[in-house]
């Protein structure tokens, strides 16, 4: 029972330098805003959608990291990304390979992450990009070329049994 989306033509992939720089000022910038935004999904959730909280030990010190994330879904496939490449958060998912997801007001889950590499499933992850909160969704689908150039996303399932 998940979001069906129908099938967007993406344009093909290309890097961009405006993107490789605008998007890690965004993200300093939501960085810096991060205690309010956690504030207010743990509060309320109002406007942050399928926000979830991605708790993934750190490779190196092993310590839980705790980051927000919009959980994209398409059909039953959970999927999470950044769109400009790795970051902490992914190269920490990629070594672990587990991690547990919070969604709001409710125990975490543990799930299976793996990385997609280019192809049908991973442009489903990145047609699922306009399910980010405003304004995110408008910037996601402005990039989406360089997204689909450099962009890393996880296919991730919960772990049964």
């Amino acid at each position: 029972m998940g979001v069906y989306l129908a099938r967007v033509e993406l344009p093909p992939p290309r890097a961009s330098g405006f993107w490789r720089r605008a998007l890690p000022a965004m993200y300093a910038f939501i960085g810096f805003m991060d205690p309010l935004i956690r504030g207010s999904w743990q509060a309320s959730g109002a406007g942050l959608g399928n926000v979830v909280e991605l708790r993934v030990a750190g490779r190196k010190s092993g310590a839980y990291r705790r980051v927000l994330l919009t959980l994209l879904v398409d059909r039953d496939r959970w999927f999470l990304g950044h769109p400009n490449g790795d970051v902490s958060w992914t190269r920490n998912l990629e070594a672990a390979g587990t991690a547990d997801v919070a969604f709001r007001r409710t125990a975490p889950i543990s799930v299976r992450a793996r990385r997609l590499e280019p192809g049908d499933e991973r442009d489903r992850a990145i047609r699922a990009t306009g399910q980010q909160p405003f304004p995110a969704n408008i910037v996601y689908r402005l990039a989406r070329a360089h997204i689909r150039a450099v962009g890393v996303f996880y296919s991730i399932e919960p772990v049964t049994g």
